[in-house]
Parts: structure tokens; C-alpha cells; sequence
């Protein structure tokens, strides 16, 4: 069973950046394909971005391409995400991933963190 905790959440203000982590159990980064999902309230999850398991490609969704960063320390076994120039359109919870194929889609991700909470205010 693949466990993954996510860390760095946190109320910042339009501009600012924080570093979310998710820390997983095992060799999870290099076994696994990485995700970032978030969802805000009355939404429904969307992909943010992914991190391929062999060759560290990355993917990105159109809203955080070019403000948002994945990475990935496999002998820490731990995925990245580095988020600047936030907008408030950015709350949500955030939730880190691990799955077969590195796809956009919820559904193709089988393990998932509790989550953190990303706050941005105006």
C-alpha cells in the first residue's frame, strides 16, 4: 500500500509562492508516475501537474504552465511542487498522486494523499 503525505500548504498573499512536498512511502517517485491535483470548493478535482516515473518529463496544466514547477528527489522520495506568482484562482485543497500513466485525468491515479490546504488571499 503506497502512502504519500502532503506538507507546505498555507495562506499567502496574490504573488506570493510556496513549496509543496509529498512525501511517500517506498520507492513510490520511481515505481510510480507523480501527480498534483487540487480542488476548490464546489469544483471538482483537476490535474495541475505530473512527473513521468523513469525520465522525469513533466506535464503541466494550461492555468500553471510557466508559475508552477514539479520536481522530483528520488532517494528522498519525494515529489515537488513549486507555485509562484499565486492568484487567488489558485485556492484549493491540494493533493498529491501516484499512478500507472502519467495522464491528466483523476482516474488514472491510485494512490492519493490527505492533502493541503493552498489559501491566496487578494
Amino acid at each position: 500500500q503506497v502512502q504519500s503525505v502532503e506538507s507546505g500548504g498555507g495562506l499567502v498573499q496574490a504573488g506570493g509562492s510556496l513549496r509543496l512536498s509529498c512525501a511517500a512511502s517506498g520507492r513510490t517517485s520511481s515505481t510510480y508516475h507523480m501527480g498534483w491535483f487540487r480542488q476548490a470548493p464546489g469544483k471538482e478535482r483537476e490535474f495541475v501537474a505530473a512527473v513521468t516515473r523513469s525520465f522525469g518529463n513533466t506535464y503541466y496544466a494550461d492555468s500553471v504552465k510557466g508559475r508552477f514547477t514539479i520536481s522530483k528527489d528520488n532517494a528522498k522520495n519525494t515529489v515537488y511542487l513549486q507555485m509562484n506568482s499565486l492568484k487567488p484562482e489558485d485556492t484549493a485543497v491540494y493533493y498529491c498522486a501516484a499512478g500507472p500513466r502519467p495522464t491528466r485525468s483523476p482516474d488514472d491515479y491510485h494512490y492519493w494523499g490527505q492533502g493541503t490546504q493552498v489559501t491566496v488571499s487578494s
